[in-house]
């Protein structure tokens, strides 16, 4: 069998990449470094900056506040009407794909808006598809969600 000659290429770049340490960082003893050279954070600092983003993110975002109440209401009724533990993980999955859409949006408009004061063409697009991105999730998440509590709903209304 003749593979075509970039396959073995293709092999030890399989073979060879499990063995470096994660791309950008350096280990030295027990410290480790960036690629500049600077001292990286402990991991409970990297956590805090994480929680201080999304903590951040919903004081500040009105579509955050608005997916985070819709998150509670559904938690409130899948409690009442009783949903399985796979609507359960079902919920909870699209509850952290929507968030974390969110977050990676105001991201995106967050840089944007630190790199260009003026309207630019590549600027929209940037902000346009990334709260594009937030959309599909946001709707393609109620659509699962009218199809999970519609026919509990019904049967608990009794009708």
């Amino acid at each position: 069998m003749n593979f075509p000659e970039y396959w073995k290429y293709y092999y030890k770049l399989v073979i060879i990449i499990p063995y470096f340490p994660l791309e950008g960082i350096i280990q030295t003893g027990n410290q480790v470094r960036n690629m500049a050279g600077r001292k990286k954070d402990p991991l409970y600092k990297s956590f805090g900056y994480a929680f201080q983003g999304i903590f951040t993110c919903i004081r500040k975002e009105r579509n955050m506040k608005i997916h985070c109440m819709v998150a509670a209401l559904v938690v409130i009724a899948g409690l009442i009407l009783g949903i399985s533990v796979t609507e359960w993980c079902i919920c909870l999955g699209l509850f952290g794909m929507v968030m974390a859409l969110e977050l990676v949006n105001t991201a995106v408009e967050a840089v944007v808006d630190l790199v260009t004061e003026e309207r630019h063409p590549l600027a929209k697009i940037a902000k346009d598809t990334a709260a594009g991105a937030v959309l599909i999730a946001a709707i393609m998440a109620a659509i699962v969600g009218l199809i999970i509590f519609v026919p509990k709903g019904l049967v608990f209304l009794g009708i």
